[in-house]
């Protein structure tokens, strides 16, 4: 009978997290994670571009619904190319942790941006939480910076 029983809840919980916390993230999620995201750019786009002939739709042109709306869908193909672009740079190829942190950075930036962009469009307040994917994003361009000077024996 006491093979059935689940351990205490705080050491399991301790344990998952220790377990999980040496997630690697290979080229095939960078690859599945652009593409995903190319693919959702066209379908917001496609979703958007239903009623964009509507000179009043989302409020015209230039409201901030529409602006944002239209920030996300360009963000979602943008960040998707520059993925793509990261895994064919000599930055793919550094060392095990340091690609790994800067892929997680770039899958997280990439997807955070358009999520920000939308929720923003949907309650304005909510845009400040841009700095969440501008600080994944950067830190993303910034180890993909120190991973090419590595890949390069220390020069940029």
């Amino acid at each position: 009978m006491d093979a059935l029983r689940l351990p205490a809840f705080p050491s399991f919980v301790f344990e998952s997290l220790v377990n999980s916390a040496s997630l690697e993230f290979d080229a095939a999620h960078v690859w599945t994670s652009a593409w995903s995201l190319v693919l959702l750019g066209f379908a917001s786009g496609a979703a958007i571009g239903l009623g964009f002939a509507g000179e009043q739709f989302l409020g015209g042109y230039q409201t901030w619904r529409r602006r944002l709306l239209r920030l996300g869908h360009i963000a979602c193909i943008a960040l998707g190319l520059l993925q793509m672009l990261y895994e064919l740079s000599p930055a793919a190829h550094a060392a095990g942790e340091l690609a790994s942190a800067t892929r997680a950075a770039w899958i997280f930036g990439a997807f955070a941006m358009p999520l920000v962009c939308w929720l923003a469009a949907w309650r304005k307040p909510l845009r400040h939480l841009f700095f969440v994917p501008v600080v994944a994003l950067s830190t993303a361009a910034t180890l993909t910076l120190f991973a090419v000077g590595a890949t390069n024996g220390g020069a940029a």
